[in-house]
Parts: structure tokens; sequence; C-alpha cells
């Protein structure tokens, strides 16, 4: 029931987001101010806060981010092995490797874990994420550089682009930013404490709401096996993959729990960006992001039952 309870709240909003952008109520103007606003500001209120007054020491575990970020790295080998082997044309298989792999941890993956397992399991896979986005762009950065034109970006170019995208992350930022506090115990002033508090509120009903005004349910049948490939490789194979390190590596629930959670989330909304600015395929993009979102709804409750059980 506690599952049921989670998972369908989250994507009630979602969906929500989705009806009241086709009657415009949240037209297209107001989804990039909006969208900026959760990224850069309100989600890294709520990260930097909640790590900032937890105890990182008492359960901060290596091993599960070593066999998470372990899980991704498979996953995008599996994707470009598939590439390979179906002789996907080239303008699509690098946007195909990228969605596979790289996840929405900011929008759905915090929400699922904050809604499920409190502020806790949000502390937990935040210090989590900062570490998968890392590797996230990384290997999606490769992979749309290595089936990208001629013409496209050089090494050295990709190269500053990844430092950018790592080092510009306000993800990434406010995890370590909070990981310090916690490390050194510094307490928060009352008064920024309180600030933090009310943007944090802002932030995860703001994102998925922006998630689901940025459906495209029309795209979706254009691909096909392609986007239903994608899709199963960032739904199944992936969590499937770290579910199953977890339990080699003996970690306990509570550890894993949240990094899973991150490994279930579907296709990052970034990823369309990322295509579009290397070239790769804008549509498949768009029709993957809305299909795992879609179906992550079915997912999520698979993984937290298997997980739970």
């Amino acid at each position: 029931m506690q599952i049921l309870a989670t998972i369908i709240p989250i994507f009630i909003i979602v969906m929500l987001g989705w009806a009241v952008h086709r009657r415009g109520f949240l037209p297209d103007g107001f989804l990039g101010p909006a969208n900026r606003l959760v990224f850069y500001v309100a989600i890294p209120a709520m990260i930097f806060q909640s790590i900032a007054q937890s105890t990182l020491r008492e359960w901060f575990n290596p091993l599960v981010i070593i066999m998470t970020l372990m899980a991704a790295a498979i996953a995008y080998a599996c994707a470009w092995l598939t590439c390979y082997t179906t002789h996907m044309h080239r303008s699509m298989a690098g946007t195909f490797i990228q969605s596979a792999g790289h996840g929405n941890l900011g929008y759905i993956g915090l929400a699922v874990a904050y809604y499920f397992l409190g502020n806790a399991g949000l502390v937990h896979a935040s210090v989590i994420a900062g570490f998968l986005m890392i590797l996230q762009n990384l290997l999606s950065i490769v992979a749309l550089q290595a089936y990208s034109p001629k013409t496209a970006a050089t090494a050295t170019q990709n190269l500053r682009m990844i430092a950018a995208k790592v080092m510009g992350n306000p993800i990434i930022l406010a995890v370590l930013a909070g990981m310090a506090l916690s490390v050194f115990a510094i307490k928060l002033p009352l008064i920024v404490e309180r600030s933090l508090t009310i943007l944090s509120g802002l932030s995860l009903p703001t994102a998925l709401l922006i998630i689901g005004a940025s459906l495209s349910l029309e795209r979706m049948k254009a691909h096909g096996w392609i986007v239903g490939g994608a899709v199963a490789i960032k739904l199944l194979l992936l969590p499937g993959l770290g579910w199953l390190l977890y339990h080699c590596c003996d970690l306990p629930k509570g550890d894993f729990l949240p990094a899973l959670i991150l490994l279930a989330s579907p296709t990052a909304t970034i990823s369309f960006v990322m295509a579009k600015e290397m070239r790769g395929d804008g549509d498949l993009a768009v029709a993957t992001i809305s299909a795992s979102t879609l179906a992550s709804a079915l997912t999520y409750m698979l993984w937290l039952k298997v997980a739970s059980g």
C-alpha cells in the first residue's frame, strides 16, 4: 500500500502538468524559466539543506556508490552493444545510448526517494546522485560524440563541455557544499534554514508539473522498437544490474534502496538538450523521455516491491 501511496500521487501530478499544459495554463513561454528556477535554485536549496543538516559520517557507504556507478557503466555498454549488433543508424545511435543510461535523478528520482523514504532517503539519494550525475554526463557526451557528424565538436571541446556540465551543475555543487557543512558539523543560521525550507517546498511539486508539461505523446509512436529498447535498458536492465550488484555485496536494504530508486528513474529531460547540442536525434530523445517517464510509473512499483520484499 505504501508503494501505491507513493507512486500514484507523484504521477497524478505529472499527468496534471501534461493536462494543464494542453489547456494553456502552463504555456511554453513559462516552462523554460520555471525549469531554470527549479534546477538552479529550488532543488539545489532542498539538497543542500537536507545534507547539511544530516550526520554524513554515520551512514555514508562508499560501496553503494561504487556498485551504483558500475551498474550505470554496464548499462551504457549494453546500449552501445545494442547499437552495434542492430546496425542502428549513426544519427540515432548516440541519442539511443544516452537515453538508455541518462536518468532523471533531480526531478523524478529524488521525488520518489523523498516521498517513499522520507528526508533520510532524500539525503542518501542526493549524495549518490551527485556522483552518478558526473558519470552520466561523461558517458553521454562520449556516446554522442562517437556517433556525431565529423563536423561536430573536437575532443578538446568535449572535455571542456564535460567539465562545464560537471562543475556548473547546481545539484552537484549543492551536494558538495552540503557534505562539507555536514562533515565539519557547521549549523545553518535559523534565518538561512527557514529560507531554504521555503525554497525546498517549491522544488518537487513544480518539477513534477514541468515534467508532465514536457511530455510529447505524439512522438513516442514515430520510433517504435528503438524507443522500446532504450526504455527497457533504462527502466529494467539498469536497476536490475544495480539490484544484483547490491545483493552480491550483501548490502543492507536501507543503504542501497535510495540508489536503486535513482537507477530506476526515467530518461532525463536534459537528454534532449544534449542531443541537440551535439547533433544527435532530438525527436528520439523527446520520445524516449516521454515513454520512459510514463512507463516508470509501473516499473517503480515493480522495483520498490522487489526491494521491499
